[in-house]
């Protein structure tokens, strides 16, 4: 898949309007706890700050559901990119009220405006056409660089994409090694490729197993979604995490992978709790046997040396999804090994973003990762084969190339 270079753009003393990905996690007290997806958005900014570009940056964060809420203002992020751009960010009042599109249109060279929340307004989600036309009129040139909001079909992702043709659009620098490091991912990985897939549940991650099952040699299984695997085998799982409803599901991919002569590994011990909640008592039990009324929580240590083993000699590792319940530190250990164990490995590492990025994050190993995505919900996309919403407006059509 070829993306609409940000490089073959005549963009030199141009207006650009650039969809960045600033959802980024705050604190108690409004403060900014992690700031990698706005880190990750400055090479774009400043390569077309550096061609005389005004630069007009729009993104989301959190769900205000299309009405102003000041706790989801972007003033935090604004503040922040004025220090790593080393340069005055100015926050617009508003989206496309009047007073927005004024400044907008009367942007210098070299200046930055940031819009405020795009989810204000309830057309975003709803990739309304007037909304679209209004954020198209503000700039000369629309770049994506919002890998994590692009499997939205969104206003500012698809709705927007109409009003530019191809010789005024195109990915940037982040969202196109994105879609390239997946695409290699999947396509050409260095073998023997696993794939640690955990989480809550099967049904979010069902897709992507069916996808993945022919292009791996190994699937490790750990999170709650293991005990809806574990159930099917015959197994007392007590009181832990299971989708009935998915039992079928789970045997059929436990029987694909058989079929393929994939390795799946399944959690054979676990550290069961007599409820959730970090002060529960808790106790190390075999899969077979979780007692009565008491749930799962993490996978255990005989769990981790089996999967240390099964990683020992891969040389691509694609994670989606914690081991456990690693928010409560008692519930962590799982996860934490495992991490420590793939990032100190000599595989290619990926992470797919979300709660596996903070995972890692939060374990301390995430610089000895190869490649960690900044989108959880569109790396599984991805990861299910499909195109998305907004990526398929800046591929490079087979015709074009031809």
């Amino acid at each position: 898949m070829e993306l609409l270079h940000l490089k073959k753009l005549d963009l030199a003393n141009k207006k650009v309007f650039i969809r960045c990905d600033f959802n980024v996690p705050m604190d108690e007290f409004g403060n900014i706890s992690d700031d990698r997806r706005i880190r990750s958005a400055i090479a774009t900014i400043n390569y077309c700050l550096d061609l005389d570009c005004a630069v007009i940056l729009a993104s989301h964060l959190g769900r205000p559901k299309g009405e102003v809420v000041e706790k989801y203002s972007l003033a935090p992020v604004a503040r922040r990119l004025q220090q790593l751009l080393k340069r005055h960010v100015e926050l617009a009042p508003g989206i496309v009220d009047d007073a927005t599109l004024k400044i907008a249109k009367e942007l210098p060279r070299h200046e930055v405006l940031l819009l405020e929340n795009l989810r204000f307004e309830p057309g975003e989600t709803k990739d309304d056409e007037e909304l679209s036309r209004k954020l198209a009129s503000m700039a000369d040139f629309y770049v994506n660089d919002a890998f994590g909001v692009s499997h939205r079909a969104h206003a500012s992702v698809h709705g927007i994409t109409k009003f530019f043709d191809n010789e005024h659009k195109a990915a940037g620098f982040l969202l196109e090694r994105e879609v390239n490091y997946f695409g290699k991912l999947m396509n050409n990985p260095v073998r023997p490729f696993a794939a640690i897939v955990g989480g809550s549940k099967v049904s979010g991650k069902l897709e992507a197993l069916v996808n993945l099952l022919p292009k791996v040699d190994k699937i490790f299984i750990g999170g709650g979604m293991a005990f809806t695997f574990l159930k099917q085998l015959g197994y007392d799982i007590g009181a832990s995490l299971v989708e009935d409803d998915l039992l079928q599901e789970a045997q059929r991919i436990m029987d694909e992978a058989k079929k393929a002569g994939v390795k799946f590994y399944l959690p054979v011990d676990v550290v069961a709790a007599d409820k959730f909640s970090e002060d529960a008592v808790s106790k190390i039990v075999t899969a077979q046997e979780i007692p009565n009324g008491w749930m799962g929580l993490d996978i255990g240590p005989a769990t981790v040396r089996l999967y240390r083993e099964g990683l020992n000699d891969v040389q691509t590792v694609l994670w989606n999804g914690p081991m456990g319940v690693y928010e409560m530190e008692k519930f962590a250990r799982g996860s934490s090994k495992i991490a420590h164990f793939v990032a100190d490995s000599y595989a290619t590492t990926v992470v797919g973003g979300g709660d596996t990025a903070d995972l890692v994050q939060r374990v301390g190993v995430d610089d000895e990762m190869s490649f960690i995505s900044t989108g959880g919900g569109a790396s599984l996309e991805l990861l299910e084969g499909k195109v998305l919403p907004g990526v398929e407006p800046l591929m490079v059509k087979i015709s074009e190339e031809a």
